[in-house]
C-alpha cells in the first residue's frame, strides 16, 4: 500500500481504537442490549423523566457503536479495492481509493470528537471567562484577542454568544470578560480551554518595536439546567451592588445595577453587569455561581479518576497551556499536547477544533507529551 494511502489508514484506525476503548466496547454492547429489552417494557413509560434518559442513553450508545462499525466496514472494504487496484496497476482507482481514505479518515476523527462529548454537562451552553495577567496594556489587549477568538470559534459553529460582563482595559482590550456560548455541545468542546495563554509578538504599543510576552487566563464552565441540584446557602453568599462600567455608550449606567456574589466557602466570585436591571443581573450572577460550583465538583470527580484535569491558576510563566508566537516566526502550540499551527491568524480567528480534539482525546488515554515551549 502506497504511503500517502496507509497513513489515512493508520490515522482511521487509531480514532477506531480510542473510541473502542472509551466506549469500553464489550460493556457498551452488553449496555445497548439492556437498554433494548427496558424500551420493550412497557412499564418504563410510566415515568417519562426516567423514559427520556434510557432513551437519551439508548441513541447514543446506538450512534457511536453504529458509527464504529460503520468506519470499520467502509475501511475494509477501501482497502481491500485500493491493493486490488495496485495489483492491476489501476493508476486511476487506486487514486479514488486514497481519495476514500482520506473522506474516511476525517470523518473517522468526527465521530471520535462527536463520540467523546458524552460527559456529564458536555451538550450544556458554556460560560468562558477572560482575564488579563500582569503586564498592564499588552495583556489587557491579548485578553480582549481571547474574548474575539473565542466569539469567532462560536460563531463558526453556528453557536450565539452574549456579553455577560465586560472590564474594559485603560488603553485597549479588556482586563476581565465573561461569554455565555449557547450552542450544542458548547461546554463539552470548549472545557478544554481552560488555562493560560501565552502570547509572543512585537508590541504595537512599543516605540522601540520589541518583542514582549502576554498572559491571559480562560476559565470554562457550564451551565447548569433545572436538573441538576445544586444546594446554595444563601447565609454563605456575600451580594454586592455596584455601578456598570464599561467601554461607554450602553455599557455605561447611572444606577448600581451591576451585581456581584461571593461565595464565601470556596472563595468562587462571579458578576453581572450586562443588563440594566440590577434584578436580572443578580439571576444571572446567581446563574454563574450554581454553574461554577456544578464545575468545581466535575474538576474534583476528573482528579479523583486521574484524568487530564484543567486548573486554575497563576497567570504567569510556566503555567501556560498554549503559546501563541507572532514574532519573529508564526506558530501556535499546544503545550499538553503537541499539537502545532502555522497559520496564528486562522487560529487567532476561530479555527480551534484540532486543539479541542486532540484535548479531548488525552483526557480519555490520559497519555501524557513531553512538549517544550517555543521561546
Amino acid at each position: 500500500m502506497r504511503a500517502e494511502a496507509q497513513a489515512h489508514v493508520d490515522q482511521i484506525r487509531s480514532a477506531l481504537a480510542l473510541l473502542r476503548r472509551f466506549l469500553d466496547w464489550d460493556r457498551a454492547l452488553a449496555r445497548l442490549d439492556e437498554l433494548n429489552a427496558r424500551v420493550e417494557d412497557q412499564s418504563l413509560w410510566n415515568d417519562p423523566k426516567l423514559a427520556q434518559d434510557v432513551m437519551r442513553e439508548r441513541r447514543r450508545l446506538e450512534e457511536a457503536i453504529g458509527a464504529t462499525r460503520g468506519i470499520e466496514k467502509e475501511l475494509e472494504d477501501t482497502i481491500e479495492l485500493s491493493e486490488m487496484a495496485e495489483a492491476e496497476g489501476d493508476e486511476g482507482l487506486v487514486n479514488d481509493a486514497i481519495e476514500s481514505l482520506a473522506q474516511l479518515a476525517e470523518r473517522a476523527e468526527q465521530d471520535k470528537v462527536k463520540a467523546l462529548l458524552a460527559g456529564e454537562a458536555d451538550a450544556n451552553d458554556t460560560y468562558v471567562e477572560i482575564n488579563s495577567g500582569a503586564g498592564g496594556t499588552e495583556s489587557n489587549d491579548w485578553a480582549g484577542m481571547l474574548q474575539r477568538m473565542y466569539t469567532r470559534w462560536a460563531e463558526r459553529h453556528g453557536m450565539k454568544v452574549e456579553l455577560i460582563d465586560y472590564h474594559a482595559g485603560e488603553q485597549a482590550g479588556i482586563k476581565s470578560a465573561t461569554l455565555l456560548v449557547k450552542g450544542e455541545n458548547a461546554y463539552g468542546y470548549a472545557k478544554t480551554e481552560s488555562g493560560v495563554h501565552r502570547l509572543v509578538r512585537i508590541s504595537p504599543y512599543d516605540s522601540s518595536a520589541r518583542r514582549h510576552t502576554s498572559f491571559a487566563s480562560v476559565w470554562v464552565y457550564p451551565v447548569v439546567d433545572d436538573n441538576i441540584e445544586i444546594e446554595i446557602n444563601e447565609s454563605e453568599l456575600r451580594i454586592d451592588t455596584f455601578r456598570a462600567s464599561g467601554a461607554g455608550g450602553q455599557h455605561i449606567n447611572t444606577t448600581d445595577s451591576a451585581v456581584r456574589i461571593t461565595h464565601l466557602p470556596s472563595g468562587i466570585v462571579v458578576q453581572s453587569q450586562a443588563q440594566r436591571s440590577q434584578h436580572k443581573n443578580r439571576a444571572e450572577a446567581y446563574s454563574q455561581l450554581r454553574a461554577r460550583l456544578y464545575e468545581a465538583e466535575l474538576q474534583k470527580r476528573e482528579a479523583e479518576a486521574n484524568a487530564t484535569n484543567a486548573t486554575k491558576t497563576d497567570i504567569g510563566w510556566g503555567h501556560q497551556i498554549r503559546s501563541y508566537v507572532l514574532q519573529p516566526y508564526q506558530l501556535v502550540k499546544d503545550l499538553r499536547t503537541g499539537v502545532t499551527s502555522t497559520a496564528p491568524s486562522d487560529v487567532l480567528d476561530g479555527d480551534l477544533d484540532r486543539f479541542m480534539a486532540a484535548a479531548l482525546s488525552q483526557r480519555v488515554t490520559g497519555e501524557k507529551v513531553d512538549v517544550e515551549d517555543v521561546d
